[in-house]
């Protein structure tokens, strides 16, 4: 049973979000015409970035607890996770718009994004010996970059809002991931590519990685609903 651990940890990330999709208030299944399309392209970006790492041998992926499916040296969990986690953290960013009509963070946004960004890209610089910080804080300073570019505050602060939330179910698989509850991590790091720096055994740096993958989707997904609002009027 362990080898499917994984693979369970990305049914259990989707299942509620997925069962919950059909919900007549929030209606999200009305919204994969623009979902799906965004989490593809995010999707292949990630996997490009993931199968270099593996390569590099920045990660690898612990035979235990995997399945033993491989595409392009990636575990055939790691190609759901990128599918799974995005469908369930967009999923939290519109239950919060729901819930929560005022964009409370919208005030934050600015300095959000103008004080992350240049902190991202002097961390990338000084740490540029160290290749998942470094890789992992250019692309998060660039992803910030290009959707301000494109919106400007009009959803950072819903961003932030679902960001800061998701930071829960995050910690939550991540430690597991890691090897928080489990005998070895799942996933095991070269800690010379990264800052060695944990909340509780997932690396500083991860919190990051998934904050440039929300931010993707989330552009994108805002990018293909605006268009087809556009045709639609």
């Amino acid at each position: 049973m362990e080898k499917a651990l994984y693979l369970a940890l990305n049914l259990f990330a989707i299942s509620f979000p997925l069962i919950r999709s059909f919900e007549p208030k929030i209606r999200f299944a009305s919204k994969w015409y623009a979902l799906f399309p965004a989490i593809v392209l995010t999707a292949a970006f990630f996997t490009i970035w993931d199968h270099w790492f593996t390569v590099m041998g920045i990660w690898e992926f612990n035979p235990r607890y995997i399945l033993g499916l491989y595409l392009f040296e990636l575990p055939l969990e790691e190609w759901l996770f990128f599918f799974t986690i995005p469908f369930a953290c967009v999923f939290i960013y519109e239950v919060l718009i729901y819930f929560f009509p005022k964009d409370h963070f919208k005030p934050y946004a600015k300095p959000f994004v103008f004080i992350l960004i240049p902190v991202l890209l002097l961390l990338a610089i000084i740490h540029w010996d160290k290749m998942y910080t470094a890789v992992n804080f250019l692309i998060g300073a660039i992803a910030l970059a290009v959707h301000w570019a494109i919106f400007k505050d009009r959803f950072m602060g819903r961003f932030i809002f679902a960001y800061l939330v998701h930071l829960i179910p995050f910690f939550i698989c991540n430690g597991i991931l890691t090897g928080g509850v489990t005998q070895e991590p799942v996933v095991i790091y070269n800690n010379a590519e990264n800052l060695g720096i944990r909340i509780w055994t997932v690396p500083i740096e991860d919190s990051i990685y998934s904050m440039t993958l929300l931010l993707m989707n989330i552009t994108l997904f805002e990018i293909f609903r605006k268009r087809e609002t556009i045709q639609i009027s």
